[in-house]
């Protein structure tokens, strides 16, 4: 969105007016990222990090450490900010295959491998540069014309400085979707090289047309930072059909996988009519498991148990069943049976920090002080792994502060407070942890690093 601020006849506010327009330019890339609520999901970050791997190697990013953020947005969007790909939940709820997300995936990994993100502040350097020239000129056109008492001429020197800006901007939007093809051409080139199909993009983009026929909105391509979707599809038709992976199909064991994860979305994000919508077979496995995930959530633990038993007879090596039926137990009070639910979950799927943090939760829950130190370390684990993820340092602190580490305890909070982005808090915590630590020691060196630490853009 880009703000039109109202030509003043000052010179000094036409040009913060000039400049606002371009700092709403530089900011908008960015603001997404600001702006998002994450989703932590061990299964579906499991999965869309499955999807990512091979298009990361294909586009020689596969050891650059770029991380897959899900949003908590029921639109069909992604985007990149940093080292991080972004995609919406909505984005995967709607997909049908897997191939649908993939797509998506290798046009942002597109814009990574090609270092779009630096080009593009270049280029809003450039188009602030063209602004500020064009205000100056304009201005200084405008002042003469008032000095000389000629109105026309002072107009005319205001329609040179606003005129500037707008051709900066359209500079800047003509950039943006040359980037984009671009990007969606590095797609196809990455999809190729994995051996898949590219089908799964046009009819993204198929989908993104209808919608926006269905908005009833007149969009002038020319106002806008994405190509047209007809344009997409008329740019891409031609290499996709011609790849000799075009009919190739995603895997069925995937593509089931690709159906638990929008039954699951499907539960918890538009409640149980939404997979009868979604899924046509009743009787299917994505039904079940929504189904069973629907029971829990409306508060009947003892029969979302029963369901999920079902589904673990069905498939006893999925350890994603296996956690939802320890949050389950959770819920139910029964901790004992939920820790060995976890347990059971971080055994098949031992790589994940997420499901560690949950077995930690559970062993706290216990209440039993052997259990509370397994839990200790179960945390530290799961967030060695998941440094960033907030909930486990507050499981963490309240396991330290249950066996009587208070500085430790105050190091977990300061950590809490330091991801939270409540930097403040964050400090004061630190300096209390390190009253309480050996100088020097690692836990001591870390909660000085998070005194010193700066809040990120300043």
């Amino acid at each position: 969105m880009f703000y039109r601020h109202p030509v003043s006849a000052r010179p000094g506010r036409l040009i913060a007016s000039l400049l606002l327009v371009i700092a709403m330019i530089s900011v908008s890339w960015s603001a997404h990222a600001q702006r998002v609520r994450i989703v932590r999901d061990a299964e579906i970050e499991a999965l869309v990090a499955d999807y990512a791997r091979p298009i990361l190697q294909a586009a020689g990013l596969s050891r650059s450490g770029i991380e897959i953020v899900l949003v908590n947005d029921n639109s069909f969007n992604a985007f990149v900010a940093g080292r991080r790909v972004f995609i919406h939940a909505g984005a995967l709820l709607q997909a049908e295959t897997p191939n649908e997300i993939i797509g998506v995936l290798a046009h942002e990994i597109g814009h990574l491998a090609g270092g779009h993100q630096h080009r593009l502040r270049e280029q809003l350097a450039r188009a602030q540069t063209m602004a500020v020239v064009a205000a100056l000129v304009g201005i200084g056109a405008g002042v003469a014309g008032a000095a000389a008492n000629a109105d026309g001429f002072a107009q005319a020197g205001t329609g040179l400085a606003m005129g500037g800006a707008e051709m900066a901007r359209r500079s800047l939007l003509g950039y943006q979707r040359t980037e984009e093809t671009t990007a969606d051409r590095s797609a196809i080139e990455y999809l190729n090289k994995t051996k898949q199909s590219g089908r799964g993009m046009l009819k993204t983009f198929e989908r993104m047309g209808r919608d926006l026929a269905l908005s009833g909105v007149n969009v002038d391509p020319y106002q806008v930072s994405h190509p047209m979707p007809r344009d997409r599809i008329a740019n891409l038709q031609e290499l996709v059909r011609s790849s000799p992976y075009y009919e190739r199909s995603d895997p069925p064991e995937l593509q089931l996988r690709h159906d638990l994860m929008r039954a699951k979305l499907a539960a918890y994000t538009a409640g149980p009519a939404a997979a009868r919508r979604i899924f046509k077979d009743p009787g299917g496995l994505p039904m079940h498991y929504a189904d069973a995930i629907s029971t829990y959530l409306q508060g009947s633990p003892r029969d979302a148990l029963a369901k999920i038993d079902r589904l673990i007879a069905s498939q006893p090596r999925n350890p994603y069943f296996h956690e939802i039926r320890g949050e389950i137990l959770i819920k139910a009070n029964r901790p004992q049976d939920a820790a060995k639910a976890f347990g059971q979950a971080v055994k098949l799927a031992p790589s994940s920090g997420l499901l560690q943090v949950g077995y930690g939760q559970a062993l706290l829950a216990t209440g039993d002080e052997a259990q509370i130190s397994k839990a200790v370390s179960e945390l530290s684990a799961g967030l060695t792994r998941e440094r960033e993820y907030v909930n486990g340092y507050r499981f963490l602190a309240q396991a330290h502060g249950r066996l009587g580490n208070i500085g430790a305890a105050e190091l977990a909070s300061a950590e809490e407070r330091y991801y939270s982005g409540n930097y403040q808090e964050a400090r004061v915590f630190a300096a209390r942890a390190q009253t309480k630590l050996k100088r020097g020691s690692p836990e001591w060196v870390r909660a000085q690093d998070i005194i010193n630490s700066k809040p990120q853009g300043r």
